[in-house]
């Protein structure tokens, strides 16, 4: 239970101690910079894998808005779907699964193959040959936006993700409740337009159960990168063995 809740941070503050074994002002800048351009990188990849993952499994999509910082504008001129302009770095607002639950699942989770076979297995190999690098600590930078991205998104997506099977339940022991109701990238915003007037039970349970499922979920996929990793460095041991 420790590793798979506090797992995570237990990585970061590992990977910090190897890349900087002293302290520099001029390196945790560096870092800073890495983070800051990966993540800038990483918003328009992100939300186009969600387009990706949408397409990819059957599904069809018709908006997806950029925020203008983000580089928007050129992507609207490769991509007809892609709208300048958004309430959120960028959000995936018009597309159809065609009813399905599936398709809907791997729309919401495909950005975050990067965490799991990128962002963590990176984060976790950083700095173990015991050098000082500049190198390094830019991908320490680097890594922190693409690891760390559940966390991030945790009442965004991952909500999103948790209300899918959720809110069919609910739909169910409700009744004529459209699972749409309890589903959204926000669950703040949802909140807030659901008990606007009045607090239903049913809203209530099955937003509170999302919240937590969510959370799971979130550290699930760490998880599931930090297997991925050692899954790899195992197998690339035993190639070395061998050839040896």
């Amino acid at each position: 239970m420790r590793r798979f809740f506090l797992g995570a941070f237990d990585d970061l503050l590992d990977a910090f101690h190897r890349v900087m074994p002293r302290a520099r002002l001029h390196a945790f800048a560096g870092i800073f910079l890495a983070g800051a351009l990966t993540w800038w990188i990483y918003v328009p990849i992100h939300e186009l894998l969600h387009v990706l993952g949408c397409v990819a499994t059957g599904g069809t999509v018709y908006r997806l808005e950029i925020g203008p910082a983000y580089g928007a504008a050129l992507l609207a001129k490769v991509f007809s779907f892609v709208a300048v302009g958004s309430d959120y770095p960028g959000q995936l607002t018009g597309f159809d699964t065609g009813g399905s639950d599936l398709i809907y699942i791997v729309t919401v989770f495909a950005p975050y193959l990067l965490t799991v076979l990128c962002g963590v297995p990176l984060l976790r190999s950083l700095g173990r040959g015991g050098e000082d690098s500049t190198y390094d600590r830019f991908l320490f930078g680097a890594s922190i936006p693409l690891a760390f991205a559940p966390f991030m998104n945790v009442l965004g997506d991952f909500y999103e993700l948790a209300s899918i099977p959720l809110s069919r339940i609910a739909a169910a022991l409700v009744g004529s409740a459209d699972p749409a109701r309890w589903r959204s990238d926000d669950l703040a915003k949802l909140a807030g337009t659901l008990f606007e007037d009045s607090v239903r039970f049913s809203d209530l349970s099955t937003l509170s159960a999302g919240g937590v499922l969510a959370v799971l979920l979130t550290f699930a996929t760490y998880r599931l990168g930090a297997w991925f990793h050692d899954l790899v460095s195992r197998r690339g041991t035993a190639d070395q063995s061998l050839t040896g």
